[in-house]
């Protein structure tokens, strides 16, 4: 087995149930009804009416670097001094055929910020590299089995933040209003990125992340919105309201919204809450913060 097929199937495993105190929801307004509700249900099936086609308006792209990472680009109407989006995938991406990380699952998270009536309010770019060994930190078993998650800035993620400064030389991106996206492998990702590099980025929104070894207090004033299903088999609630307790008993302010009864595919029901793109595209970096260096 090789690091890389060891490192994917790492990133495809269940994580052990936990057990920890629930956090309360988000007080931000959310989509009226309950998570199984007719009227919720509308949303997510209007949602996927929407996207048809929206893949075909990413240019395709790779970024040379350790190993060739593909990637794909959209590109607003009205550009100048827009934001990006950085968008990490879920396991279902994991490849290198350039597709699947706007296929599947993903198709919430990378082309809710497409659809025309919100380039309309809310021009950006995204990007949304593919990765095919996983976002964070692996070690090698020494038995030659799956690679397990250690502490330390990931290889994927690093790659990643390339590509965004790629783009951010490329175009003329506002550099104070760039975000950080992440579902289930790519939250985990996501949480990585935040706390190795917490001056970087706007603000961050991630769906079900699974486990890190990260200090999340180092994120501790990155804007952050979090969502997590209360019945996920694959990524135990827990892991969301343990990062969401840590963050704020170290004063952060973190939103926070669980849903009841929902499972893993958590992402359907967060990136189809009409408050999501208003809070994101609100949040700036401080004028006062360190510079990052985009360019």
């Amino acid at each position: 087995m090789t690091r890389r097929d060891a490192i994917r199937l790492a990133v495809s495993m269940p994580l052990a149930p936990w057990t920890a105190a629930a956090q309360s929801a988000s007080t931000r307004a959310l989509a009226s009804g309950d998570p199984m509700s007719p009227q919720r249900r509308a949303l997510i099936d209007a949602f996927r009416a929407k996207i048809a086609g929206v893949a075909d308006q990413f240019e395709k792209r790779v970024h040379k670097s350790s190993w060739a990472m593909p990637y794909r680009l959209f590109r607003p109407s009205r550009a100048a001094g827009a934001p990006l989006v950085l968008y990490l995938h879920g396991s279902g991406g994991v490849g290198d055929d350039n597709q699947k990380q706007l296929g599947l699952g993903n198709i919430f998270a990378a082309h809710v910020w497409v659809l025309s009536e919100n380039q309309k309010r809310f021009p950006c770019y995204v990007v949304a590299p593919q990765t095919d060994r996983g976002w964070v930190n692996y070690q090698d078993s020494p038995a030659g089995g799956p690679a397990r998650v250690v502490p330390g800035f990931g290889d994927g993620v690093r790659l990643a933040l390339e590509i965004v400064r790629a783009v951010v030389r490329e175009f003329a991106i506002d550099e104070r209003r760039i975000y950080a996206i992440g579902q289930s492998m790519g939250g985990a990702g996501t949480w990585n990125l935040i706390t190795h590099h917490p001056q970087a980025f706007a603000a961050a929104v991630i769906c079900c992340g699974s486990m890190t070894q990260d200090d999340v207090t180092r994120a501790v004033r990155t804007p952050l919105w979090n969502f997590h299903g209360d019945a996920d088999q694959t990524v135990p609630v827990a892991v969301s309201r343990d990062r969401i307790a840590a963050l704020r008993k170290a004063g952060g302010q973190p939103l926070y919204t669980e849903y009841a009864g929902v499972d893993h595919n958590v992402w359907e029901w967060a990136f189809t809450e009409p408050a999501l793109p208003p809070w994101l595209f609100a949040q700036h970096r401080a004028p006062q913060a360190r510079a990052v260096g985009w360019g």
